[in-house]
């Protein structure tokens, strides 16, 4: 656990700026991430101000005279690396992963990639860009989604070549390539890190048929079970894959990452999320909550964690 009152105390002189909101399709999202945040620090009496990310930023940042950024954005110019290679040149601490992790981890092509280099499982893929000739899919299902995006947004799953050309279509609206993903049947869950060490694994139980937006950021249609019932070796392979993965694309106090386990036990890695929502419905408060952080006390832990790790 953390002093928090000790952090606090660090803290006391310096002026902290929630960007939140931001221009992607994840607004909405970054938008309740954002206001979260902001209503903890003020809630510690912080010096704190919320500040709305649009193509004005830095005039905003410049004009806020912030000497902390906390990053709660998702989506592109938030959480891949845009924002913080901006932060960096005006020589702003800001919160969570740095441009490598982000820029990496949004792009699931890359990211999938480098969890194979690693030795981490993750369900074999291809990539199709707009305009190519469609696949000839041998086997399915299989999962379709954006190359770079989050919050489930233009994720199917589909059984058939018809399904698949509908699929195609809606993913391409966020982006020009898309990932033709093999689908594994099992438990959805899901490891956040905090500086480093792994939280407490969470399985998700959607209402529909995967964790799609409505799961995730509707109350009522998800739950969540802490400790998820899976194997002591599944939990154990799991926990163990997040610190991994932290560590080997050098990710900085926080990070969620999104696994499957099958029937045999064995577990998948989807994706790697450096921003983690921080909304009511959200996954890492939840992981937090079973560890012993309370919400402020987790905001804390990531300003902390952040600046001593710059």
């Amino acid at each position: 656990m953390i002093n928090s009152s000790e952090i606090i105390k660090q803290l006391e002189n310096k002026k902290i700026g929630v960007l939140y909101g931001g221009m992607s399709s994840e607004r909405e999202i970054a938008i309740l991430s954002g206001k979260a945040v902001l209503k903890a620090l003020k809630k510690m009496k912080l010096d704190v101000c919320g500040i709305d990310v649009d193509k004005n930023i830095i005039e905003k940042i410049k004009k806020e005279k912030i000497d902390i950024a906390y990053i709660a954005l998702h989506g592109p110019f938030g959480e891949d690396g845009t924002i913080q290679g901006m932060l960096e040149i005006l020589g702003i601490p800001y919160t969570g992963c740095n441009v490598f992790a982000s820029s990496v981890c949004m792009e699931k092509n890359m990211a999938k990639s480098l969890f194979k280099l690693a030795n981490i499982a993750t369900p074999d893929w291809s990539v199709l860009k707009k305009f190519e000739n469609l696949p000839d899919i041998k086997h399915y299902p299989v999962v379709v989604k954006p190359v770079s995006c989050g919050s489930a947004l233009g994720i199917t799953i589909v059984k058939n070549f018809e399904e698949f050309v509908k699929a195609a279509k809606k993913a391409f609206e966020y982006g020009q390539e898309i990932i033709i993903e093999q689908f594994i049947m099992g438990k959805e869950i899901t490891v956040g890190v905090l500086d480093g060490k792994a939280l407490p694994v969470i399985e998700i139980v959607p209402e529909g048929k995967f964790y799609d937006f409505k799961s995730k950021y509707q109350k009522g249609c998800s739950k969540h079970i802490i400790p998820a019932e899976i194997s002591k070796k599944s939990y154990s392979t799991a926990q163990n894959y997040a610190e991994k993965i932290y560590k080997f694309f050098k990710c900085r106090a926080v990070c969620r990452v999104d696994m499957i386990v099958d029937k045999s036990d064995k577990v998948w890695v989807l994706e790697n999320n450096t921003i983690p929502g921080m909304t009511e419905t959200s996954l890492l408060p939840d992981a937090g909550s079973a560890a012993g952080y309370n919400f402020e006390s987790l905001v804390l832990k990531i300003i902390e964690s952040s600046i001593r790790n710059a």
